[in-house]
């Protein structure tokens, strides 16, 4: 059993450390089924130990770089998600002690996705990066039918290729394939067959067909200024660090007009108060640069503040500022020669370093302490930024792992969609890479051309079917130009939502109701 978790843990790990290695999800979990199936035929009591160890080995290989930024929250991050992934797994083992044959193996795939929908969508405590489908983010020509189905599809193909693999393997070791008749063998093995290569040979169909929409285009320059967050403000004042950014771009630009969007990095500066934002350095420091390049538009991300003058505070996570409250965001702003200041606020929030959950609970924790946690208030409906009058989506960091959120700024209007972040904080790990690629996934769900602005990388210009067209480096230096495509249309996965999350959770409710009833029954018994 030992032996089938360390493979478990090997063989799902591959996907998100090692590009184009995706395909080895869809038998990264056989050897757990056949450690579960060992035990339960020798009666092992508590299997949730190998299980759990399991959960935790994988979170532990593919996400430690967590620890980088903060020892604690990896720490948690790796054992809280562990655990629950072990109740899914733990539930699924009570219900092959009520159901028999194939059900309690259906019940385990969907209670999995319902729970990686609650995650995507309700959870405060929300840390979707091991969603199954996420596995085939650096295996992008495999996945192309994500644009009808989004991540969760993947995972669904995930579990039924484990599982009828599984299956096979216990057929043929039990004796019960030899007492199938022909029709029987066919259907196992055409099924099996099938739900590993239609996937593969749909998505390779759809590759090769789509051709790219261009209702228009847009030249982008991308500056990278590539400065270490643990010393941004000890090496370099705020005017010198804008000042090396504007150099970038003058690189770039030519003298004079120039028609085109400017992208900076999440939080580049921290010196806007939204009710006066014209009078921040930085801004009136941009306004100077976009005079001397007129019809140029810049989006730059900031840490912004509004100040209240007022005795109470305005909301549970303000806190006390001179005589009067702050609130503070991580915001996303455009801006033009005309002086307007169009305002995202990230809504995805980093829990701990940015989101205070459940606030009634923890910010009076959090008072005691000191105040350590982050209070980021998110924008409660998402909105588009506009370059001229093209509508543009802006996920900020975190955002970009949410894909039916994201396919909100679609839903909105935007005709393409820009990623800015700062992944500079766990350092060169494989953190940054798995970040990127999971903007990957959401050029095919949507379908939109993405540029993408990280402060040390990874700076990209990717396509509509997932392609990076150009990639910039790691922790340099560096301006990116390049010309996206505009496309209105909308996917089956943005116009319809996560059909299938909002199926699995359906069936996991119908199953839990019916394993409630068995354990009911069994209990007066």
């Amino acid at each position: 059993m030992w032996i089938c978790v360390l493979l478990s843990a090997a063989l799902m790990s591959l996907p998100w450390l090692v590009p184009h290695c995706g395909g080895l999800a869809l038998i990264g979990l056989v050897p757990l089924l056949c450690a579960d199936h060992i035990a339960s035929i020798n009666n092992v009591r508590r299997f949730r130990i190998w299980h759990y160890s399991f959960f935790v080995l994988w979170n532990a290989v593919t996400t430690w770089w967590v620890a980088n930024a903060t020892l604690g929250g990896a720490i948690f991050a790796v054992l809280a998600n562990a655990l629950q992934m072990s109740i899914v797994f733990g539930l699924f083992r009570l219900c092959k002690r009520r159901f028999r044959g194939i059900l309690p193996y259906f019940f385990l795939a969907v209670a999995w996705i319902a729970w990686e929908r609650w995650y995507l969508q309700s959870a405060q405590i929300s840390w979707p990066w091991l969603v199954l489908g996420n596995a085939f983010a650096q295996s992008t020509r495999s996945i192309q039918w994500y644009e009808f189905t989004g991540s969760l599809g993947g995972s669904a193909w995930v579990w039924a290729c484990n599982i009828a693999i599984f299956l096979m393997i216990k057929a043929f070791l039990e004796g019960d394939w030899a007492h199938w008749n022909g029709k029987a063998r066919a259907a196992a093995m055409v099924w099996t067959v099938a739900v590993f290569a239609v996937p593969y040979a749909s998505s390779a169909y759809i590759y090769h067909h789509y051709d790219e929409v261009s209702e228009g285009q847009v030249p982008v320059v991308i500056g990278q200024p590539n400065f270490d967050p643990y010393e941004k403000f000890k090496s370099k004042s705020q005017a010198e660090q804008t000042a090396e950014l504007l150099a970038l771009y003058e690189q770039t630009l030519p003298e004079g007009e120039w028609n085109g969007l400017l992208l900076a990095p999440e939080t580049f500066t921290g010196d806007v108060f939204l009710d006066m934002i014209p009078d921040g350095k930085t801004f009136r420091a941009f306004q100077d640069f976009l005079g001397r390049h007129p019809g140029a538009s810049l989006l730059f991300g900031a840490s912004t503040y509004q100040v209240y003058g007022q005795r109470s505070a305005p909301s549970i996570l303000a806190r006390k500022y001179g005589n009067g409250w702050v609130e503070n965001h991580n915001s996303a702003i455009m801006t033009d020669t005309s002086g307007k200041a169009e305002v995202f606020h990230k809504s995805k929030l980093v829990v701990g370093t940015e989101l205070t959950p459940y606030p009634k609970v923890f910010v009076p924790i959090d008072d005691k302490l000191g105040g350590v946690m982050g209070r980021c208030i998110g924008q409660k409906e998402i909105s588009c930024l506009h370059y001229g009058d093209v509508p543009v989506g802006c996920a900020v960091c975190y955002e970009s792992v949410y894909g039916e959120y994201c396919t909100r700024y679609v839903r909105k209007g935007a005709k393409l969609l820009t990623v800015i972040t700062n992944d500079a904080w766990w350092g060169d790990t494989p953190g940054y890479r798995q970040h990127f690629s999971y903007s990957c996934l959401r050029a095919i769900e949507t379908r939109r051309d993405i540029a993408r602005c990280g402060n040390t990388g990874i700076s990209a210009f990717i396509d509509q079917r997932g392609d990076v067209v150009q990639k910039g480096p790691w922790w340099q230096k560096a301006v990116l130009s390049g010309v996206v495509n505009l496309n209105s249309g909308e996917t089956v996965f943005v116009r319809y939502g996560d059909i299938v999350g909002r199926v699995c959770t359906f069936a996991f409710l119908l199953l839990a109701l019916a394993l409630l009833v068995r354990l009911l029954i069994g209990s007066r018994r």
